[in-house]
């Protein structure tokens, strides 16, 4: 346990970062997810939809500096070559 008080603080500061970045993750991942969903569905326009609404989420994330920005381009890109190939 911290003695000091400054680290006292950067631990009470650390569980509130954790607690925010955990929930950025998550929104990450189900972003990602339902686009995945709705192409194994095999709707072509709910996935397009759900693409276009999970690329500005990716994007804010990136901005954020959670992931990288080549990270978040490689997952629009898969997810955009994902959607293109369906039927």
């Amino acid at each position: 346990m911290a003695n000091i008080a400054s680290a006292r603080k950067r631990a009470r500061q650390a569980v509130v970062r954790n607690a925010h970045n955990s929930s950025l993750r998550s929104k990450l991942r189900t972003a990602i997810k339902s686009v995945r969903k709705a192409i194994a569905a095999g709707d072509k326009a709910a996935a397009t939809k759900t693409f276009s609404a999970s690329t500005s989420v990716i994007d804010s994330i990136a901005d954020k500096r959670m992931i990288h920005k080549n990270a978040a381009a490689r997952y629009k890109s898969r997810l955009a070559a994902a959607v293109k190939a369906m039927a």
